[in-house]
């Protein structure tokens, strides 16, 4: 679980720093019954495309049992949350 949250945070900052045209990011991750991923910028947001990033992020959360969510953020910008299950 530890490497496919640390391979998420890394796709994911990789990704805002090749597309997103973002001034600032910020990722927090908190860790209760599950450990979740939030990483959002405020850069051009949109829709996400489906390339290898979104997709290797997907299949490292399901690998763990957790799931991955990215899209555009409603207050602008683009998020990725992922949800790990803790313990397994």
């Amino acid at each position: 679980m530890q490497l496919a949250a640390y391979r998420i945070v890394q796709e994911a900052l990789t990704n805002v720093a090749r597309h997103a045209r973002a001034s600032s990011v910020r990722v927090d991750i908190s860790f209760g019954d599950e450990l979740v991923i939030d990483v959002v910028d405020d850069g051009l947001g949109g829709n996400p495309v489906a390339g290898m990033g979104i997709t290797g992020m997907r299949e490292r959360a399901a690998s763990v049992g957790g799931t991955m969510e990215a899209g555009a953020d409603p207050a602008g910008g683009f998020r990725v949350t992922a949800r790990l299950p803790v313990g397994r």
